[in-house]
């Protein structure tokens, strides 16, 4: 009589689930899908530029670097398109750019592209143009009433005296609208000194503001970096001895700080007001609070990674990927009302 075969044992199986299929392992759960994101940056070894990288590896994510002048723009009929290096641009989940100040203009038309192709852009165009413009940026934040140094925009040659009034008189600080970096940034002592400048830059064609000198700043201001409605960290950076610019880049020192309420709400409003997702916003101490100098849209943050031990660029990145599924879904949404 030939054995009988032994009755293999069922799993027990949960009320409303599925049992597994026989020969089975149990299914494994399923991996966050991988998603490709971009960083516009004319090099790869730049700090940010590789810190981001990292950071989209780190979470299991590609990532891609886009040289922003070799994208090339295709248009035609409801089909925009891009190539890079010769290859089709495709894929793209979001989109980070760093547009330094010297490509603006082209930078702002990629980014633009991008969006014409329903990929998420982390800082729109509209929003970079704002704050490359100081003094465009400068009235939006007037006007929703955030304090800043008394500015004037001017071309009366003559009557410069009463220019300097207008900003509580000398010494007086002049900046080119679109410096960067503390590039453009100048002060003067005498009104001689002023319209010396103020003719040089204006017979060259620049377009410059003068700006009320905050004595109580001594050569100190703040830089917050915010990432969608919080400041991810903050630095008080001070300029080296014989200058008046505290720009990391200008050989400032950045110590790490932690913000008062007022001058986090102060710097979260402004990146709001202007559009930005990521911004760094620097402001100057007064006696009465913060006072919002200026805004930019691809602030580096190498110094402030080494003055905080944070990882500001893991927050960007993941801000990033939130954000992308955010405006994936509002495309899905304004389809589904479209159809």
């Amino acid at each position: 009589m030939p054995p009988r075969k032994a009755k293999s044992k069922k799993a027990p199986v949960t009320p409303g689930a599925q049992a597994p299929e026989r020969g089975d392992a149990p299914r494994p759960r399923r991996p966050r899908a991988k998603k490709t994101v971009a960083i516009l940056s004319r090099k790869r070894s730049l700090y940010s530029t590789r810190r981001l990288v990292e950071a989209i590896k780190a979470r299991g994510h590609r990532a891609l670097v886009f040289d922003t002048l070799r994208c090339c723009l295709m248009l035609a009929q409801g089909r925009p398109r891009m190539t890079y290096r010769g290859a089709e641009v495709r894929g793209v989940d979001v989109v980070i750019p760093r547009i330094g100040a010297s490509i603006t203009a082209y930078g702002l038309a990629v980014v633009n592209h991008f969006e014409m192709m329903d990929v998420p852009v982390l800082n729109p165009p509209t929003a970079i143009a704002r704050s490359r413009d100081k003094l465009r940026a400068l009235q939006f934040l007037a006007r929703a009433g955030l304090d800043m140094p008394r500015t004037v925009m001017a071309h009366d040659r003559g009557n410069v005296r009463k220019l300097v009034q207008e900003v509580g008189g000398l010494p007086v600080i002049i900046k080119l609208i679109k410096g960067t970096q503390g590039v453009g940034v100048m002060i003067a002592h005498t009104l001689p000194e002023v319209q010396t400048i103020l003719d040089t830059f204006w017979d060259l064609g620049q377009e410059i503001v003068l700006q009320e000198f905050v004595a109580e700043s001594e050569g100190r201001d703040v830089r917050a970096l915010v990432v969608g409605d919080t400041v991810v960290g903050a630095m008080r950076r001070k300029a080296k001895k014989g200058e008046f610019r505290s720009n990391i880049h200008r050989g400032g020192e950045g110590r790490a700080i932690v913000l008062p309420p007022a001058y986090m709400e102060a710097a979260v409003k402004a990146a709001r007001i202007i559009g930005l997702e990521v911004a760094g916003v620097d402001m100057l101490e007064g006696r009465e609070g913060p006072r919002l100098m200026e805004i930019n849209s691809s602030p580096g943050f190498e110094g402030l990674e080494g003055a905080t031990g944070q990882d500001i660029a893991g927050t960007i990145v993941e801000h990033a990927l939130v954000y992308a599924g955010t405006r994936a879904g509002a495309l899905l949404a304004r389809a589904g009302r479209a159809s």
